[in-house]
């Protein structure tokens, strides 16, 4: 064999044996995709199953789901019941032990988080309220930073040929957020204390990290429609309270946050939970960026 096809054939077989080294990452939802991509870098291919505009609660389990995580090395999952309604029955489908309860390919972001709004007492009559605490929790950038590491430590342990890589890339993930939240805080600061109106609860972290209140809700109870009594109460509590923005997300019904503005002069923020929910916000940080330029933008008019 010639020296140059001899050499040739070893570059694509080490192109082949890189490509084939990559983690195969599937996540639930798009913010753990999209965080998963900034610290797995090259190394790892990632693969979210609800789309950004899609209600977290309520994805569409297609079969192709079950493909995808029978070949997964790592689940990247939200847990605290978010995702309790539709991918149980895809991993027992799936039977990937990789990816059982407790295996290393198993990361659920919610262990050893704080979570907010645990119920003291659980009832169908209180609508969709999730036992283990208010699961919307990657709205705040520090829980994200916390994510963030606990998929640097899985990622590593499932691929420790490229742990100092992961490491890396969380270091730097962890340092961008840092200089942001200056940044963050200081455009939502002069705001501070204020009261914000939501379609659904899922807000509660974001509000606690910046200072706000949202306390006021188009649903009647989590998972519930509103009906026009309950939006009467609404329009009257955003009065009283001054509320000039309402937090609507893709999956919602907007015109009925229209009406409620138009009611009320206050202004209906179009705001997403997940990276490529709105425009330009391919990133965890371009979200938050464009959250909060959109949520200042109302609060001061």
């Amino acid at each position: 064999m010639k020296p140059s096809i001899a050499i040739l054939l070893t570059v694509l077989a080490a192109v082949t044996g890189t490509a084939r080294a990559k983690l195969n990452v599937v996540a639930t939802l798009a913010d753990y995709a999209a965080i998963a991509r900034e610290i797995g870098g090259d190394h790892v291919d990632i693969t979210s199953m609800a789309k950004p505009t899609e209600d977290p609660h309520f994805v569409d389990a297609r079969p192709s789901f079950v493909v995808k995580l029978r070949s997964a090395d790592i689940l990247i999952e939200g847990g605290a019941e978010l995702e309790v309604g539709w991918l149980p029955p895809l991993l027992q489908n799936a039977r990937n032990p990789k990816l059982d309860t407790g295996a290393i390919g198993r990361v659920q972001a919610s262990e050893g988080i704080r979570l907010l709004d645990v119920p003291a007492t659980l009832s169908r009559a209180a609508g969709d309220v999730h036992a283990s605490g208010n699961p919307h929790f990657m709205v705040d950038p520090i829980i994200a930073k916390a994510v963030a590491a606990h998929i640097a430590r899985a990622f590593s342990a499932a691929d420790p040929a490229n742990a100092s890589t992961y490491t890396a890339n969380n270091k730097k993930f962890e340092a961008t957020i840092d200089a942001k939240l200056q940044e963050w805080g200081k455009a939502l600061l002069p705001f501070r204390g204020q009261h914000l109106a939501a379609y659904h609860d899922d807000w509660l972290y974001f509000a606690h990290r910046f200072g706000f209140e949202v306390d006021v809700f188009l649903e009647p109870k989590p998972g519930v429609p509103p009906s026009p009594s309950h939006l009467a109460e609404v329009i009257g509590k955003i009065k009283a309270e001054k509320i000039k923005a309402i937090l609507v997300e893709p999956y919602h019904n907007r015109k009925i946050a229209t009406k409620v503005a138009s009611s009320t002069g206050a202004h209906v923020v179009d705001a997403a939970q997940y990276p490529d929910g709105l425009p330009n916000t391919a990133t965890y940080v371009e979200l938050i960026d464009v959250l909060v330029t959109r949520l200042t933008t109302a609060l001061k008019n």
